[in-house]
C-alpha cells in the first residue's frame, strides 16, 4: 500500500511508523490520521510484526493539529476538507460519524493494536503529537524533545481519548496541571511526571527503541504478548480484582494447553532460543476478545 504523510517499513519483526511532513513538523491531518490507522491494520494482519516503533521525520515528532485552515481550523462545520461526506456540507450534530474526533479515532486504534507499540518522540510532540502517544506501551523521548497538552490555549479540551488515557499515565493531578496550564515542558519534565520511560541523546532514540522492541521479538510468543497487551489495558477499568481473575484464569488455561508454553519451558530447561509456533493471525484463545459484548460503537 502506498501511504501518504507516513512511512512504513518493517524490518528484522520490527514495523516503524514514521509522520513524514517534516516541513510542516509533522503536523497531524485528516490523511496523516488514515494512514497511520492502515498502518496499524497493516501491523496487526503481519505474523512476522511483533513490536512497532512509531517516531517523526527530521526535527519534530508532531506539532501538534494542521493550522493552516486558521480560525477553522477546529469548526468542523467550516472545513472543507473532512473526509466524509465531501465535507463541509452540512452542519454536525453530536450523534453523527463525521462528528468524532480525528485523534480519538487513531488512539482507538492503536489501544486495540495486537503487537506492543513504543514512541520514539524525537523532538516537539504537542497537542495531538502528544495525545497520539498516550496509547502506545513504551514512550521514550530524546533530550531536545519537548511535550505539551496545549488544549486550553486554542480554546479547545484534552482530545483523543486523553481523558481516559493521561491519568491513567501519569495520574490525575499530573494529568490535570498539564492540562489546565497548557503549558509546554521539556523531556526531563516528562520523565520525572511518568509520561516517558526514559530520555536518551537524539542521536541513540532510534537504537535505544530498537534494543526495546528485539528484547520482546526475540524472546516472547506472540500471542502471549497480544492477550497481555488488551489484559493489562483493558484491566485499567476493571471494578474488581475478580473481573481480572477471570480474565487470567481463562487465559492461562487457554495458553497452558499450547504449543507456545510447551515450547516456553522446553527452550528454556535446554537453554536455548525458542521458536513459538502460535500466530496472532490465527492462534489467539477462543475467549478473546472477552469484552466484545460491552464494546463501544
Amino acid at each position: 500500500m502506498a501511504y501518504e504523510q507516513i512511512d512504513y517499513a518493517v524490518a528484522d519483526g520490527i514495523a516503524t511508523i514514521t509522520l513524514n511532513r517534516p516541513e510542516k513538523l509533522n503536523a497531524f491531518t485528516g490523511t496523516m490520521m488514515a494512514g497511520m490507522i492502515a498502518a496499524f491494520d497493516a501491523v496487526d494482519a503481519d505474523d512476522d510484526v511483533r513490536c512497532v516503533i512509531v517516531t517523526g521525520a527530521g526535527r519534530a515528532f508532531c506539532a501538534g493539529a494542521d493550522l493552516s485552515a486558521g480560525a477553522k481550523t477546529f469548526d468542523y462545520d467550516k472545513r472543507t476538507d473532512r473526509p466524509e461526506k465531501g465535507g463541509g456540507e452540512k452542519t454536525l450534530t453530536y450523534d453523527m460519524e463525521e462528528a468524532r474526533d480525528g485523534g480519538g479515532r487513531l488512539t482507538l486504534r492503536i489501544f486495540e493494536c495486537l503487537k506492543p507499540v513504543i514512541g520514539a518522540i524525537n523532538g516537539p510532540a504537542v497537542g495531538v503529537g502528544s495525545t497520539m502517544t498516550l496509547p502506545m506501551d513504551i514512550r521514550l523521548a530524546s533530550d531536545g524533545a519537548r511535550m505539551g497538552f496545549v488544549f486550553a490555549r486554542r480554546g479547545i479540551v484534552p482530545e483523543a481519548c486523553s481523558s481516559f488515557f493521561l491519568p491513567r499515565v501519569v495520574g490525575i493531578s499530573q494529568a490535570l496541571e498539564w492540562c489546565y496550564s497548557g503549558r509546554v515542558f521539556d523531556a526531563a519534565e516528562a520523565l520525572a511526571g511518568g509520561l516517558v520511560k526514559e530520555v536518551v541523546p537524539a542521536d541513540r532514540l532510534l537504537a535505544r527503541a530498537t534494543e526495546l522492541a528485539r528484547e520482546i521479538a526475540d524472546n516472547t510468543a506472540p500471542v502471549s504478548v497480544a492477550l497481555t497487551r488488551q489484559m493489562l489495558w483493558r484491566g485499567l477499568g476493571f471494578q474488581h480484582p475478580m473481573d481480572a481473575h477471570k480474565v487470567d484464569s481463562r487465559a492461562i488455561l487457554a495458553r497452558g494447553r499450547s504449543g507456545d508454553a510447551k515450547e516456553g519451558v522446553t527452550s528454556f530447561l535446554e537453554k536455548r532460543t525458542p521458536v513459538y509456533p502460535d500466530r496472532v493471525s490465527g492462534d489467539m484463545p477462543d475467549f478473546y476478545p472477552w469484552w466484545d459484548e460491552q464494546r463501544y460503537s
